[in-house]
């Protein structure tokens, strides 16, 4: 782990003790958790901005083989 200083407002610091408090945690535990749910968060954001970004990409594409045909040729149990 790395040593990492960060200034709370006197109001956040109060949520944080009575929350460590409440649930037994250290203050550094509840910090890691909150930015381990933030990053998580974040990675779901940019993945689903991508999958969003990539639908219908071939659309309107008319230089592809016909997929119900390429699919169909592959399906073993036609043959």
């Amino acid at each position: 782990m790395v040593r990492t200083q960060i200034y709370l407002t006197e109001q956040d610091r109060e949520g944080l003790a009575t929350l460590s408090k409440a649930t037994g945690m250290k203050l550094s535990e509840l910090i890691r958790e909150a930015v381990n749910g933030l990053l998580a968060q974040s990675s779901r954001h940019r993945r689903d901005a991508v999958l969003d970004a990539a639908a219908g990409l071939w659309k309107n594409r008319d230089d592809l083989p016909d997929f119900a045909s390429t699919r169909a040729a592959w399906d073993r149990s036609k043959a």
